[in-house]
């Protein structure tokens, strides 16, 4: 395609001098006759089509429409990108080939979005259809060609398999082994607000993208190698998002292509995606098949585990390896498990792709290895929170798995929400069609390696005291809605002892503010708390240097509250901050700091161990109360009790925030929200819109009570743990458990419809679900054996790991 000349609204191709000064500095007065740049609009043609080879595109009619500036085609950005290093398979528009219904084919930038809709609709595309898969069990078949030309097999994306001790053997010395098999929906994201992005160069030539995403750091790796561009050229802004939960967290098409009209035109360029499209970006929760063998004694504790997991991983990679990895690595972390073992796969779909959503890869097994460990209490008549407090993971202890454990506070969590809801004496007891569950969690504190493998702090944290008393604070972080910000200026006020009112918050922008990786995996209250508090300890140090030789006191003996230094042996000797930071800076200099983290190493030593290390774990235990009505199959929640080992509280409002909105989101995954499509023909969502993607409203969301359990992890900022994710995962399982206590009958599927739980009571062994589990086609080739730590291993394979050729495979 020819491309059209580029357009320019500036007078001249560069910027001409007002006043001795470049008037597009916006410092000074501009010139009567000159037009500013007026914002550009960009929508973007999607394929109709599943699965399709593209035998050309005619975009002649969208560039005659009056208004269009600007049409673009893969052409113009052939360069491949990804958010992980062994997946860079996405293209910001589509070369030679489209995946998925919704795939982006060619974009416009015009002076109004209804003359850019009429631009996009006036694009014609020719595709050559190619067979399409649907399924994970077709994509295991490999009978038609792939969908992508990497993988481990054909449309298998990945296949894992790893052992930790003898499984077989164990489960062979149980006195029973209880199979179960599982499904778990895909479902999205839901953030009120859409993806939004807005690019600009700048006279300089220098791109700055403003956007929703949690990660501008990779975002910025990812522009700066599609658009050929230096990263010192090119600018990130993460801007306040409207709520992310994972689904911002990709570098996306969107951005990109932004940037490149930006760079055609001259002009900013702004897109703000549909409801629908937001749908086709998807990178929700993957549909996960589960199988899982777990051999038990007869009070209950498991001796063995066996747990597979079949993902539909839709048609690109995303964060997908690591799904892959985390739909096993959890399952050792809240029990203890001597030994373990993990067979999963992730199949390419001619479907929207999957990626992280709030808990990311954990809810889906969490959901089957809690549903089973109720079965066990149930076969045996044993008190299902009884069963697990007989069998935490301690606390300061190596798992199978070789992950290390550290603060543990489930025990208290379960006592409880036990206590608070009476489960002991409801349990079981109740009328029919009411009943009580219990389930249980863990998740991460932010992932022990980053996604580009390397040596680099994960978060890094500059601060600047000024003579006025205030403190500017400039992190990489991004506040996602989860209070991040105000954690930040919490961490630093707490050491300097000023007020949060006299902090100033530079976050998100790669041209301003330290890298810190991005807001996903629970990582940033421990990450960015962690750097923050070293750049304040080492500021106070410098003012308590100053001031100590001012008082003459020892620094060592100064305190640092309410705005005030002072001799903490007689608080009336002291200065205000501000007259501290005078003091410091006459002797020192501009007064200005840094601070960075860096997790600890993880002990295992095998292919895989980078996905489920952690600094810390937070648990979390929850009963739910539910009414099922017999004869319609509908499940009313009446009330849920949640405890979460949140470590130390920094903001407690925060928390219990967070805490809720767990629940909300895990009720709408039990009962109501799936991601589906129309038959199995087309690839084409069903229910594309908030009007028909069920949630739950106020009407639906019961009374929730909260407990909050602080027992300080060494690894955490003043002992602080995440709570963004980990109160989400027990409620799905809780909520199915409870319904077996109202009725007797097991739904071993989310959503648990109405529709279910009439089918579970008309089967004669009272349970719907999933019947059979497809061979994943395991090897002994693909098998990694790792002996565990009670076995005398070392935290190595029987497959050696080459650390130093996997950092040659991605440089930083």
């Amino acid at each position: 395609m020819s491309q059209k000349k580029p357009n320019y609204n500036l007078i001249g191709k560069s910027p001409r001098k007002v006043d001795g000064l470049s008037k597009c500095t916006g410092v000074t007065k501009f010139a009567d006759d000159l037009e500013l740049p007026r914002m550009l609009f960009c929508k973007i043609h999607r394929s109709h089509v599943a699965h399709a080879r593209i035998v050309s595109i005619d975009t002649s009619a969208a560039e005659k429409i009056p208004g269009v500036k600007a049409v673009l085609t893969g052409k113009s950005l052939p360069i491949s990108f990804g958010i992980l290093p062994v997946s860079q398979d996405e293209h910001a528009l589509c070369l030679d080939k489209v995946r998925f219904v919704g795939d982006p084919v060619a974009a416009v930038a015009a002076i109004d979005e209804d003359i850019a809709f009429d631009a996009i609709n006036a694009i014609k595309v020719e595709y050559e259809p190619l067979d399409p898969v649907f399924e994970p069990e077709e994509a295991l078949k490999n009978e038609v060609p792939p969908i992508h030309d990497y993988g481990d097999d054909g449309n298998v994306h990945k296949r894992v398999s790893m052992e930790f001790g003898d499984v077989e053997k164990s489960l062979a010395d149980s006195d029973e082994v209880f199979e179960d098999i599982f499904f778990y929906e895909g479902n999205t994201h839901l953030a009120m607000e859409q993806h939004s992005s807005l690019a600009w160069m700048d006279p300089d030539s220098r791109i700055t993208i403003w956007s929703s995403t949690q990660t501008p750091h990779y975002l910025h790796r990812a522009a700066a190698k599609v658009l050929e561009m230096p990263p010192s050229r090119v600018r990130i802004v993460a801007c306040p998002n409207g709520g992310g939960f994972g689904g911002k967290s990709d570098p996306f098409n969107h951005e990109i292509v932004v940037a490149k009209l930006a760079k055609m035109t001259n002009r900013p360029v702004k897109v703000t995606l549909t409801r629908e499209e937001v749908f086709y970006c998807h990178r929700g929760r993957h549909p996960v098949l589960m199988r899982s063998k777990m051999g038990v004694k007869k009070d209950g504790t498991i001796q063995g585990l066996h747990f597979e997991t079949l993902l539909d991983g839709g048609s690109y990679g995303s964060y997908g390896v690591a799904s892959t990895y985390y739909t096993g690595a959890l399952q050792t972390v809240t029990y203890k498990v001597p030994t373990y073992r993990f067979d999963g796969v992730r199949a390419f779909t001619n479907k929207a792709p999957c990626g992280p959503k709030r808990g990311h890869g954990t809810p889906q097994p969490r959901f089957g290895m809690e549903v089973q460990l109720d079965k066990v209490a149930a076969k045996y008549g044993l008190n299902p929170a009884t069963l697990r407090l007989s069998m935490m993971q301690p606390k300061d202890s190596i798992t199978a798995n070789w992950l290390r454990i550290g603060s543990m506070g489930l025990s208290r969590c379960i006592e409880k929400v036990v206590e608070g809801s009476d489960f002991n004496n409801r349990h079981g007891k109740l009328p029919r069609g009411s009943g009580v569950g219990i389930a249980c969690s863990s998740y991460i504190c932010g992932a022990g390696l980053p996604i580009y493998w390397n040596n680099l702090p994960h978060s890094g944290v500059q601060l600047k005291c000024d003579r006025g008393g205030g403190v500017a604070v400039f992190c990489g972080e991004t506040d996602i809605g989860q209070g991040s910000d105000t954690v930040l200026a919490t961490c630093v006020a707490e050491v300097l002892g000023v007020d949060l009112y006299d902090i100033r918050i530079v976050a998100g922008d790669t041209d301003l503010t330290p890298v810190d990786l991005g807001s996903y995996s629970s990582r940033v209250t421990l990450m960015m708390g962690n750097a923050a508090i070293q750049a304040a300890e080492r500021a106070r140090e410098l003012l308590a240097k100053a001031v100590g030789e001012k008082l003459e006191v020892p620094g060592s003996r100064l305190g640092f509250a309410e705005n005030r230094i002072f001799d903490v042996e007689n608080t009336e000797t002291g200065v205000t901050f501000a007259e501290g930071v005078v003091l410091a800076e006459s002797k020192f200099g501009t007064i200005g700091t840094v601070g960075s983290y860096t997790p600890p190493p993880s002990p295992g030593r095998f292919r895989g161990h980078g996905v489920g290390p952690s600094p810390a774990y937070s648990y979390s235990a929850a009963v739910v109360e539910v009414s099922v009505d017999e004869e319609t199959g509908m499940i009313t929640v009446d009330k849920v009790w949640i405890g979460h080992d949140i470590g130390q509280s920094i903001n407690e409002t925060l928390v219990i925030g967070q805490v809720e909105g767990s629940v909300y989101m895990g009720l709408g995954e039990a009962l109501m929200e799936e991601m589906t499509y129309r038959g199995n023909r087309f690839g084409v969502h069903k229910i594309p819109s908030l009007l028909d993607y069920k949630s739950p409203t106020t009407k639906e969301m019961p009374e929730v009570v909260t407990y909050l359990i602080e027992e300080p992890d060494e690894n955490g900022p003043f002992g602080a743990k995440e709570v963004g994710q980990g109160p989400l995962l027990p409620i799905m399982p809780a909520v199915a458990n409870a319904v077996y206590d109202a009725l007797g009958v097991r739904v071993d599927e989310v959503p648990i419809t109405p529709a279910k739980v009439l089918k579970a009571l008309s089967n004669k062994d009272l349970r719907h679900g999933p019947t059979r589990f497809p061979d994943l086609k395991i090897t002994e080739q693909d098998r990694m054996r790792v002996k565990t730590q009670e076995e005398g291993g070392d935290g190595r394979s029987d497959k050696p790991f080459d650390r130093k050729k996997k950092k040659e495979a991605v440089k930083p």
